[in-house]
């Protein structure tokens, strides 16, 4: 009996360290995608003559980064689209889906806490609001559609790009391009979400516009990730 109950705590143990190992790289990756694409939003500017380009290459490149990193750990969702997808997809577990959001959503808070830091040094932010998201000229439903579709054809590459082995070793890459030409067509519009984390970081230390109109960039994404995952098993036959 003794034995028995020993067995049971180790594999208990094993079992919280591998979760924990999965939560731990989803906060970092989340992370390290807030920081270095909402910190070169801040400070390069979205202007498409400026730092457009530069900044949808940071977010891209962070994804492509991450993904050789953790990829193997957390399967690199570093979105709660993401995990919504693989959730719906059969891949991920309810439990694993709740822990996966909430690392993502404090690796988000931390890096823009750290980038409001920055700012209190003085460190000009050419967004005012540390890269949050905005609704745009468009309006709520504009910005409400236009982010079900940017984040619809990044969940839907995903779908597609991890759900077959041979795809391995090029798998980063083509995710991480996907998130760059979405951010290029989405900057103008909404500064682009397609990741709920990603929004709720900047938006709960910018404040006014950017926390009033969250809702937008919490629940658009999720719609277009749920789409995404519906269509994917709808061709693929699941």
């Amino acid at each position: 009996m003794i034995e028995f109950i020993q067995k049971t705590i180790l594999i208990e143990d094993v079992v919280f360290m591998n979760n924990s190992q999965k939560y731990t790289a989803e906060f970092i990756g989340t992370f390290v995608l807030t920081f270095m694409g909402c910190g070169s939003a801040m400070f390069l500017g979205c202007e498409p003559t400026g730092g457009h380009l530069a900044v949808a290459l940071a977010f891209g490149l962070s994804i492509v980064a991450m993904a050789y990193v953790i990829g193997g750990v957390s399967g690199c969702h570093i979105n709660p689209a993401v995990s919504l997808a693989m959730l719906l997809d059969k891949r991920l577990s309810l439990s694993g889906f709740v822990g996966y959001i909430i690392s993502q959503v404090l690796g988000a808070i931390a890096a823009a806490a750290l980038l409001k830091v920055f700012i209190s040094f003085g460190i000009n932010d050419l967004t005012g609001g540390l890269g949050s998201n905005g609704v745009g000229a468009g309006g709520l439903t504009v910005a409400f559609a236009v982010e079900i579709i940017l984040t619809f054809i990044f969940v839907f590459t995903i779908l597609g790009v991890t759900a077959d082995d041979k795809m391995a070793s090029v798998a980063g890459i083509v995710i991480g391009l996907t998130l760059t030409f979405v951010h290029i067509v989405g900057i103008p519009l909404t500064g682009t979400s397609v990741n709920p984390a990603r929004s709720i970081g900047p938006a709960l230390f910018a404040g006014g516009a950017a926390l009033t109109n969250l809702w937008v960039f919490i629940l658009a994404p999720m719609v277009g990730s749920a789409l995404a995952a519906i269509v994917y098993q709808n061709i693929k036959g699941k």
